[in-house]
């Protein structure tokens, strides 16, 4: 089966996100009010073949961890569907 895979990245809290800090203090200068504690992630998409969906996440999250994050500063969500057909 063919899986579609979003890996959905972000700084663990406690690392700093000069990106995040920027776009915060811009925010108001556009009228932009209340907002705060602005991260920056990332996110990735990939499809994935596997025989069913327990072993498309669990080779989705392995290849996260080892490879697409550093797991020292960064967190990450990674999730799949069932790709659709074109």
């Amino acid at each position: 089966m063919l899986f579609s895979v979003v890996v959905e990245t972000r700084l663990r809290p406690g690392i700093a996100d000069p990106q995040g800090a920027t776009i915060e203090r811009s925010l108001p200068t556009l009228g932009f009010t209340g907002i705060r504690g602005v991260r920056v992630g990332k996110a990735m998409r990939f499809e994935l073949e596997a025989p069913d969906e327990t072993t498309a996440l669990a080779q989705a999250t392995d290849v996260t961890q080892r490879f697409l994050i550093n797991p020292v500063i960064e967190a990450a969500d990674v999730s799949v569907s069932v790709a659709e057909s074109v």
